[in-house]
C-alpha cells in the first residue's frame, strides 16, 4: 500500500512571490524539516544522541544543520563569522542534547533562515562573496544553493541514522 502524502514542497506551487533561487532554497529547507518530522518523530533523547555502528548521531547532524545555515547566510550577507558562531561550530560534536533542545534550535534556525533568504534583492544574487578565513570566492547564489544542498546532505545522513536506530529497535524487540 502506498502512503498518501502530499508532493514535495517544490511541486506544491507555493512561494510564488519569491524569486526562483530563493524559492528553491526555501523549498529544500521545507523538505528537510518534513523529512526530519517523518523519520525522527519517535526517537528518544538517547536514540537521537546514539551512534549506531559508530556513525555520527542524529543530534550532531541536527546541530550542524542549524548552525551551518546561519554561517552560510552570514557569508551570503557579506559578513564574517562572529566569535559566537565560531564557538558554536566547535561545540557541534558535543553530546547529549535533548530532543526539545535540538528541535527548538532547528525550528529557530529555519525560521530565521527563511527571513534572511527572502531579504536578498534580485540584483544581489550574482554579487561576489567570500567564505572562511581563506576568503574563498563564491557568490550570493552559490551560498544560497549551498544552504540547500548542504542541508539536504545532512538530512539524508540523519534519516539514514534514524532508520538504523529504528531497525535496531525492532531487532531488539524480537
Amino acid at each position: 500500500m502506498t502512503e498518501n502524502k502530499p508532493p514535495e514542497p517544490w511541486l506544491r506551487g507555493t512561494l510564488t512571490d519569491v524569486l526562483p533561487v530563493q524559492r528553491a532554497v526555501l523549498h529544500a529547507l521545507e523538505l528537510a524539516n518534513e523529512d526530519l518530522d517523518r523519520w525522527c518523530a519517535g526517537l528518544t533523547d538517547e536514540e537521537l544522541n546514539s551512534r549506531p555502528a559508530s556513525i555520527v548521531s542524529v543530534a550532531c547532524h541536527l546541530r550542524h544543520i542549524s548552525r551551518s545555515i546561519d554561517r552560510l547566510l552570514t557569508y551570503a550577507e557579506g559578513r564574517q563569522l562572529s566569535s559566537e558562531q565560531a564557538a558554536a561550530l566547535k561545540s557541534e560534536l558535543d553530546s547529549q542534547a535533548t530532543r526539545s533542545e535540538l528541535f527548538a534550535e532547528l525550528a529557530d534556525a529555519l525560521e530565521r533562515a527563511a527571513t534572511r533568504i527572502r531579504a536578498f534583492a534580485p540584483n544581489q544574487i550574482d554579487e561576489p562573496r567570500t567564505v572562511g578565513v581563506k576568503k574563498l570566492p563564491t557568490t550570493v547564489a552559490g551560498l544560497l544553493v549551498h544552504v540547500a544542498d548542504h542541508t539536504q546532505r545532512h538530512i539524508g545522513q540523519a534519516v539514514t541514522t534514524s532508520k538504523l536506530i529504528l531497525a535496531q529497535r525492532v531487532a531488539d524487540s524480537l
